[in-house]
């Protein structure tokens, strides 16, 4: 048993602990440790490796407080993570700085825009460093919401003038027809979620300022045929929904100067059982070009209640098992059938 104790400033301390000491109980319970804080220090006990883990996990809380983060759920989940995955934890502890340290924008609240995990990283600086890149992952991990904050960010700095976000209207179980209103009206639902970030990020008086002059614009995919995008920041949300046609024509309107991000979700399509997507399709066809990132996002990068990532998880086991035994059925052999006739 070892015990290492070193100094917490009071004014980080309550941050930290979280209300009712929650967040102390959580890392207890997770590296197996006791906490006990008195007159501005903390004591940690336990065994050798968990106590390094715990000191790492408490220095790094104590440098997001000092930058002004309150801490969450989210934070100690995901650095007590990092924390059993990292050989080092000091690689742990300066991959959550770093990740704190990349602000990409603020909302009309004040509230900065940031990786929260190394996916998310990761995809970020894809969306810098290359022309086209593509999102990948479930539910929760923050795909559409970070390529909105990247594209509104190079809009204000002038790196593109104008931003065009899209998707497929595609029928959800509810047909187009039967929904109220003319066309417009029909399809504005389906881009509801690029609205919501837009208004969040923007605000909606610059968002219907922008959108009166044309430059930035919110409309279905099929609205892109026949047209090239210079200079402009692309978003096609929802792309799992794209049937191989439509991506490519997609992807042939880029011109020069542009960006183009394109996000989905492989388990969640709307198409039609016997139908090929067109996102499946666009990573077996370009994984291979450089200057096309490809950002697979997984379950440990949802930022969303805990409780969406319990369910994600949930479904990624239960999917993986079907596989495993649609493969086994696949390679039993039929059993032999005898016709008695025959052998009389």
């Amino acid at each position: 048993m070892t015990v290492i104790e070193f100094e917490l400033p009071a004014q980080h301390a309550g941050n930290i602990f979280g209300q009712f000491d929650a967040h102390v109980k959580k890392i207890e319970t997770e590296l197996g440790i006791s906490v006990l804080a008195r007159d501005g220090r903390i004591q940690l006990e336990g065994d050798d490796p968990d106590i390094k883990k715990g000191e790492q996990l408490f220095q790094t809380l104590l440098a997001l407080s000092k930058r002004g983060n309150v801490i969450t759920d989210q934070n100690i989940d995901y650095s007590i993570s990092l924390l059993k995955e990292q050989k080092e934890e000091e690689d742990a502890g300066r991959a959550v700085i770093e990740m704190d340290s990349d602000t990409i924008i603020h909302t009309m609240s004040g509230r900065p825009i940031k990786p929260k995990t190394l996916g998310q990283k990761q995809y970020v600086d894809s969306i810098r460093s290359r022309m086209i890149t593509f999102g990948i992952g479930p539910a929760g991990t923050g795909k559409t919401y970070l390529a909105m904050a990247m594209a509104i960010r190079a809009f204000r700095t002038e790196e593109v003038s104008r931003i065009i976000l899209t998707r497929p209207a595609i029928e959800a179980g509810e047909k187009l027809g039967f929904l109220p209103g003319d066309l417009q009206s029909k399809i504005d639902p389906y881009l509801r979620p690029l609205y919501d970030a837009l208004y969040e990020i923007m605000g909606a008086e610059a968002y219907l300022k922008n959108s009166e002059k044309g430059l930035i614009e919110v409309a279905p995919l099929a609205y892109m045929r026949g047209r090239t995008l210079d200079n402009a920041f692309i978003i096609l949300d929802e792309a799992q929904n794209t049937t191989p046609a439509q991506m490519k024509m997609f992807l042939t309107r880029i011109g020069f100067g542009s960006k183009v991000v394109i996000t989905g979700d492989r388990t969640q399509k709307d198409l039609p059982s016997d139908a090929v997507s067109g996102l499946d399709t666009a990573v077996k066809v370009l994984r291979r070009i450089d200057e096309i990132g490809f950002c697979e996002l997984s379950s440990k990068d949802v930022v969303r209640h805990p409780l969406v990532q319990k369910i994600v998880q949930a479904y990624e086991t239960y999917e993986k098992s079907q596989t495993k035994e649609s493969r086994e059925r696949r390679n039993i052999p039929a059993p032999r059938i005898y016709d008695r006739r025959r052998r009389s």
